[in-house]
């Protein structure tokens, strides 16, 4: 059983955010599964796993000091092709492609997304 049901972030441009998350997430496999009008996107593979909203208090979206949400790549050639897509994509490198030592075979790239949520992505495969 997973931990989470779903994992959201805000966004201050939904248009953007769609076309981000569309490139980032299709390198893991992922898809946009529904809109949510004006107000929103969400990506996943056969059940709904990440959102993409409009705060609902209308007030800005901000980012949160110290979170980062972190995606299971299927293998390492997907981080790779997500790390560069996301920069490709107007995103902020925060740590390119390579191994991890807190973990065996941990290996993962970081990037932040257009409103400045900090993302992860990591294969815990042997090459």
């Amino acid at each position: 059983m997973s931990i989470f049901t779903h994992v959201t972030v805000g966004t201050n441009d939904l248009q953007k955010a769609r076309s981000f998350y569309d490139e980032v997430l299709g390198k893991l496999g992922h898809k946009r599964i529904a809109d949510l009008g004006d107000n929103g996107s969400i990506w996943g593979e056969n059940a709904p796993s990440f959102f993409v909203l409009k705060p609902a208090d209308g007030a800005p979206a901000s980012v949160g000091n110290g979170v980062t949400i972190s995606f299971e790549a299927p293998n390492r050639a997907a981080i790779d092709a997500f790390h560069a897509a996301a920069l490709a994509a107007g995103g902020k490198d925060e740590g390119a492609p390579g191994p991890r030592g807190w973990a065996p075979n941990a290996y993962a790239a970081y990037a932040r997304d257009l409103d400045g949520n900090k993302l992860a992505v990591y294969c815990f495969k042997a090459a």
